[in-house]
């Protein structure tokens, strides 16, 4: 059974669904990308299940492209067995401004950010008990994939600690491990410190290479289990199948 990662360690998560969802179009023209289905359910529905499962009772959603349909589907989030609090955006702050925008609701412990277009099958309690044995001011879930380039590079020691992201680089005797950022960390409120204010920015280009260059303890949490992003049309049918073919996901 799994362990949990709320209530008692008061861990928040936010579900980043803002975004205008262009490459998936024509779906997304009437609704946001998160009530997209796939397999007979709401995209976001798999996050927030996700993070029942483990025990996470508050959840800051920000909303942006049609904003007042994902806040009418979703409610309050009693449906979920979770408290929904939402952080509008206009314009689209990106994912640290985001996340940035939010700080007050999310300031005091550490707290979980998931993209809202992935599906995970994911162990919530060991990536936090990671997170928390390293020390870490931000922790990013990766694995090895044949796009990886495609969604960003991180680069791991034999400890799992980042030492390059995006190709910044690490000192040329270190050897390293590349992985792809599967779009779910778990941070520290550390991280506001490398985040400016008022102004859209992205955490993987701006936030976390700065924290590297600080020498701020980012960490990697390798994962193999089931994942898979909704970008494009391609990319939902694809999804759909592997969800056909794949053991029932654990949160579910």
């Amino acid at each position: 059974m799994a362990g949990r990662v709320g209530s008692r360690d008061a861990v928040k998560a936010m579900v980043l669904a803002a975004g205008l969802g262009t490459r998936l179009r024509p779906l997304t023209l009437d609704r946001p990308k998160p009530l997209v289905e796939v397999r007979g359910r709401p995209l976001i529905a798999y996050n927030l299940l996700l993070l029942r499962r483990y025990g996470v009772t508050e959840v800051i959603i920000n909303l942006h492209h049609h904003g007042a349909a994902l806040r009418a589907a979703l409610g309050d989030g009693a449906a979920f067995g979770l408290r929904i609090v939402y952080s509008p955006e206009d314009p689209l702050l990106d994912t640290g401004g985001a996340i940035k925008n939010a700080v007050a609701l999310l300031e005091g412990d550490d707290f979980l950010v998931l993209n809202g277009d992935t599906i995970i099958d994911l162990p919530l309690d060991t990536l936090l008990a990671a997170h928390r044995a390293h020390g870490a001011t931000a922790t990013l879930v990766l694995r090895r994939d044949p796009e990886q380039e495609r969604y960003g590079l991180a680069e791991i020691d034999a400890d799992q600690r980042i030492r390059r992201f995006l190709g910044r680089p690490a000192e040329k005797s270190t050897a390293l491990t590349a992985y792809m950022f599967a779009g779910v960390h778990i941070l520290s409120p550390r991280v506001f410190d490398y985040m400016p204010a008022a102004r859209a920015f992205s955490i993987t280009r701006e936030t976390y290479p700065a924290m590297l260059a600080a020498a701020e303890p980012l960490y990697g949490f390798p994962f193999a289990g089931f994942w898979r992003v909704i970008d494009t049309a391609t990319d939902l049918e694809r999804a759909n199948a592997a969800l056909e073919r794949h053991p029932p996901l654990h949160f579910l």
